[in-house]
């Protein structure tokens, strides 16, 4: 079975439920999860909202970014979903889940594949401000 279980970017609204069961492994002594949410405040500027776009190719990139982190660790499950589109204030923007046989693996496959995601796959946010400015961030 491949540890790759669940990989998506998504215009609809992120399920925790979703990613937790698609990592449930009883090889796994560890399991983490990692979810990034829209806030309120960035350097000091009220956020109102936040506008993701990818590109075509960020599924593809967003797999081989997996792909990477599961040769790398002993990963016995991953799962990495994006939403793209508006998103709220408190609204789930990404969730990375990652088990292994023991827990630093995890925490250490988790990091990394969060990370790489946001360096690595071609998926660009818009801030809007309060003051009715805008930004865009995250070009990789």
């Amino acid at each position: 079975m491949d540890v790759i279980r669940l990989l998506a970017i998504r215009e609809t609204p992120l399920s925790v439920d979703e990613v937790v069961a698609a990592v449930g492994d009883h090889a796994a002594g560890g399991t983490t999860l990692f979810i990034g949410t829209v806030r309120d405040l960035d350097e000091g500027r009220d956020v109102e909202l936040l506008s993701y776009s990818a590109h075509p190719s960020a599924e593809a990139e967003l797999r081989r970014v997996a792909e990477k982190v599961a040769a790398d660790f002993p990963v016995t499950a991953l799962a990495a979903v994006h939403r793209v589109g508006d998103l709220a204030l408190g609204d789930i923007a990404v969730i990375v889940a990652v088990a292994c046989p023991h827990r630093g693996e995890a925490f250490a496959a988790s990091r990394r594949l969060i990370d790489d995601l946001k360096h690595e796959v071609p998926i660009w946010k818009n801030q809007r401000f309060a003051d009715g400015s805008a930004e865009w961030v995250g070009a990789c």
